[in-house]
């Protein structure tokens, strides 16, 4: 698989749980703009199985070359994002896992479980970005276990190995200079953005102001019946240039840490 059809399943996937996503890239293009991805962001644990290094594998084989890392000591979670050798308009990759060794004995037991009773030869499919929950992740009791302790865990329960969210490079869009214009015309089109943190995170000193809606809400069938679960979000992103005159192509990690609460439960009025 080439990057080009990589990336076009990656977001196939998203946006068949995320129709909102769609809905904001169509309502841009009605406008005129051309839309252009900043990053991908993709989720796992850290278990040697599916870790970082696992799920690096279908980008590093098509010209990805990691880059940053970052570390959320409150969320527990390590990241590194990467970029394309040759092809500047590819967009960036962003991989977070969970570190399950910081988390409670129960967490890491539960996950532990998810992944020791899957068929083992899954992990070694090349395409495991993109095969979604390859556990049995239909327990509403397992959800409301991982998602007492941790948000993140319990979206990986029921989505696992997927785009978590896809990001508008805001630089490239010809009707909006400023994040705020962006998010003043998303809000008047009934869009709920994630205020956590307020609705801009970073600053033009920090060289990356980032914005982001809430997570749809996707009914999830668990065995003791349906419930809607936060399922993905899109993003909105703006970089500043360097002292040499280049934009910034990293990540502010106080930022991004307030960008993953766009799938928190609790930030969604209607539950």
């Amino acid at each position: 698989m080439n990057k080009d059809q990589l990336l076009t399943k990656l977001w196939e996937q998203y946006v068949e749980i995320t129709p909102s996503a769609l809905k904001i890239h169509e309502l841009l293009e009605d406008k005129g703009e051309e839309i252009k991805n900043d990053h991908i962001a993709i989720r796992t644990f850290n278990d040697k199985r599916v870790n970082i290094e696992v799920l690096e594998k279908p980008f590093l084989n098509v010209g990805y070359e990691a880059k940053g890392e970052y570390h959320f000591e409150t969320k527990k979670l390590f990241a590194k994002h990467y970029e394309h050798a040759t092809d500047k308009d590819a967009p960036r990759i962003f991989i977070s896992e969970l570190e399950l060794e910081k988390c409670s004995t129960d967490l890491q037991t539960t996950v532990e479980n998810l992944l020791n009773n899957c068929d083992q030869s899954v992990f070694n499919n090349p395409e495991l970005v993109l095969s979604g929950s390859v556990w049995n992740g239909n327990s509403q009791a397992v959800y409301k276990l991982l998602l007492e302790e941790s948000e993140y865990a319990a979206w990986m329960y029921v989505y696992g190995f997927r785009a978590n969210h896809f990001t508008i490079n805001t630089n490239a869009l010809k009707g909006f200079k400023t994040l705020e214009e962006l998010n003043n015309f998303l809000e008047s089109n009934g869009w709920e953005l994630n205020a956590s943190g307020g609705k801009i995170k970073g600053t033009p000193e920090q060289l990356l102001e980032q914005s982001s809606t809430l997570a749809d809400l996707y009914n999830i069938d668990f065995e003791e019946g349906t419930l809607k679960v936060p399922s993905c979000y899109y993003e909105f992103a703006l970089r500043y240039p360097m002292s040499n005159g280049e934009l910034y192509q990293g990540f502010v990690a106080s930022s991004a840490d307030k960008i993953f609460e766009s799938t928190d439960v609790k930030l969604q009025k209607t539950l």
